[in-house]
């Protein structure tokens, strides 16, 4: 594991988007893992210019999204699949036919999970996956539990990420109570994770992540097992390390 610490959230998603140009440039034909909320969206505006001024080219590239609502409709403002759109499809060159989210409405929630674990398996697995970290130390959708999942799976979200949602939403009557998510197994079979976290709020998530138990109460402890973890942080996420 290696721990990068930045002055403020710019930085960190200069330094992240560095690193995926960089797996991009080496491998045209990356498979990327994305995520969503406020911390990457600095690491979307990057890639975005540096699309934009030939640096990249993203037209061969495959992505796969970590986590959608359920029961949200696709086109609605605050749906993973209109985040991704406003804050990086619409802004670079890769192909729509190119990227794939859960399906948060399919009929059938299981066998939607499991084909979303196979498509990735098909498409030659995750080269570089961006994660955020929730407050309670969640990746993806994985909320604190007594055990990781391994597949993708729909998840109950806990009271304090329907709190954290809120601000996203009119009212917190309107954040949706259950998302379909990758498992912590899924995430882990990327060949590189990229976990970004900025801000006060997240400082004790972090600390708890790196120092603490690897422990299903906080999910993303079980990145220490992996080969080729980065984390890269504010110095607000980072001042309790």
């Amino acid at each position: 594991m290696q721990v990068h610490v930045f002055e403020n959230a710019a930085q960190v998603g200069q330094a992240a988007a560095t690193l995926i140009a960089a797996q991009v440039l080496s491998k045209p034909d990356s498979v990327l893992g994305l995520a969503t909320g406020s911390t990457p969206i600095p690491t979307y505006q990057e890639l975005s210019r540096l699309c934009k001024a030939g640096v990249v080219d993203f037209s061969r590239v495959r992505s796969f999204n970590l986590d959608e609502y359920c029961n949200l409709p696709v086109d609605h403002e605050q749906s993973y699949h209109s985040f991704m759109k406003e804050n990086l499809f619409d802004h670079i060159n890769i192909d729509i036919n190119n990227t794939r989210v859960p399906d948060g409405n399919a009929a059938d929630p299981a066998k939607e999970a499991a084909d979303y674990d196979a498509a990735i398996a098909n498409a030659g697995g995750i080269d570089v996956q961006i994660l955020g970290i929730g407050r309670n130390g969640h990746i993806g959708f994985n909320e604190p539990g007594d055990a990781f999942v391994y597949g993708c799976h729909i998840v109950n979200l806990t009271q304090s990420t329907i709190e954290a949602n809120r601000r996203f939403f009119e009212s917190e009557a309107d954040v949706p109570r259950q998302a379909i998510s990758l498992g912590v197994g899924s995430i882990i079979n990327a060949r590189k994770i990229l976990l970004l976290a900025t801000g006060a709020d997240k400082a004790q998530a972090i600390r708890d992540s790196i120092y603490g138990d690897i422990n299903p109460q906080t999910q993303a402890s079980i990145l220490r097992t992996h080969s080729d973890v980065i984390f890269l942080l504010d110095k607000a996420a980072a001042s309790l390390l």
